[in-house]
């Protein structure tokens, strides 16, 4: 694609950036099969195609309005127009720009910027969320149905193991995690104690930044990162082996560190050494003897493959693959490269468009007619949840014998 970037960002980092990724697409569509908003309202601008040609558009220095807006807002960031493109266009990073730029062109409504503020003030912070959480559990009698389905159901997350092994790896607590899901963490480091590894929970890391990396808050998103990364650093320099994210949206995003730091001369070799030590949780027990953790039988299960794991860390049928070849037996599910509609926020800001993601997704999940649906990401995980009438959870939780 032949671009010609306005003096404003053709001198700087990022339309440099947004230049290369622009100038590496070929306008074959291919990515159009497979965006799920694209396939929902069948508008061109609403494809990640339509999207490159919005972006393209403001960095030659045409004013960006409030459509542009609306159809970048609609993208789910989901990825899977990467793991169709044969050109290997970075679309992800693409976007983030582009949204960025449109932000501080277009500005938001008081209400919009209301929310938005809102989800940045608690989310990202555990003990906000924690708390939060607790008061909505504690008033979901006087909640309305379709919001307290949301509520994730309390977890007892059992004990943290108490050896020591020579292998030590170091865990990511995350935001929503703790209070949403806490069985997976724990449950993770069950699995990798009686494989003779010991999971640290590091108690200063918390979120990684992604929901303020996709709301156009770059400089807080480092924030986050700097703080995990100086978290981690002490236990990385002692020998930890590995960073294991068991929430596969994070792991995308601290995969990323060493891109989004880049620049930052104290931080740079530090994010970049973080990102190569990252991995999900699905790769480190693929590369372990499993004859060990004899898992419980479980009938018909049904995959959920986040779209992080499969188009962000480009893992695809990796949990798939480590579930048959524990013995377990997994249903068809149609469609498996679509978005299910939690992407982060997306279910709160894009509300009808996820619900149509999520039943659509519910539909191709049951068609097998399994006993459980089991995912990768805390996000997908409730979000499943709220719809689903049979049980939803980690992956990790089948190998979990307590």
């Amino acid at each position: 694609m032949q671009t010609s970037l306005s003096d404003a960002f053709k001198n700087t980092a990022a339309g440099q950036e947004a230049d290369a990724i622009l100038r590496s697409c070929v306008h074959c569509g291919f990515c159009t099969a497979t965006c799920p908003t694209y396939q929902i309202k069948g508008d061109e601008l609403d494809s990640p195609r339509g999207r490159i040609y919005l972006i393209k558009q403001v960095l030659e220095g045409q004013p960006a309005t409030e459509k542009t807006q609306t159809h970048l807002d609609r993208c789910l960031t989901c990825r899977s127009c990467e793991s169709t493109c044969p050109s290997g266009v970075q679309y992800g990073h693409l976007v983030d720009i582009g949204r960025a730029v449109v932000e501080q062109q277009v500005g938001r409504s008081f209400k919009e910027n209301l929310l938005r503020r809102a989800l940045r003030t608690v989310i990202p912070y555990r003990n906000r969320f924690a708390s939060l959480l607790k008061l909505g559990r504690l008033a979901a009698p006087l909640l309305p149905a379709a919001l307290r389905a949301k509520l994730p159901q309390p977890q007892q997350a059992g004990a943290w193991p108490v050896t020591r092994h020579v292998r030590t790896m170091l865990a990511l607590q995350g935001c929503v995690q703790p209070s949403a899901t806490p069985l997976t963490n724990a449950a993770a480091a069950r699995v990798l104690d009686r494989l003779g590894i010991t999971l640290l929970e590091i108690g200063e890391t918390g979120c990684c930044g992604a929901l303020s990396q996709h709301m156009s808050a770059a400089e807080e998103a480092k924030h986050f990162a700097r703080r995990n990364i100086d978290a981690w650093w002490p236990h990385i320099k002692a020998g930890a082996e590995a960073i294991v994210v068991t929430a596969s949206g994070c792991g995308v995003t601290v995969k990323d560190y060493g891109h989004l730091l880049h620049e930052d001369a104290a931080y740079a070799a530090k994010a970049a050494r973080v990102s190569a030590l990252s991995r999900d949780l699905v790769e480190i027990l693929l590369q372990e003897d499993l004859s060990r953790l004899q898992p419980a039988k479980a009938g018909p299960i049904a995959v959920h493959a986040p779209c992080t794991l499969q188009h962000g860390q480009k893992l695809p049928n990796a949990v798939e693959a480590l579930l048959q070849r524990t013995g377990f037996t997994l249903t068809g599910v149609p469609d498996a490269h679509l978005c299910c509609g939690s992407a982060g926020t997306y279910s709160i800001l894009q509300p009808e468009l996820s619900q149509q993601l999520l039943h659509n997704k519910l539909a191709a999940l049951n068609s097998g007619q399994p006993e459980q649906i089991v995912t990768a990401n805390v996000g997908c995980q409730m979000h499943l949840a709220s719809g689903s009438g049979i049980p939803v959870r980690h992956w990790i939780e089948l190998f979990d014998l307590r």
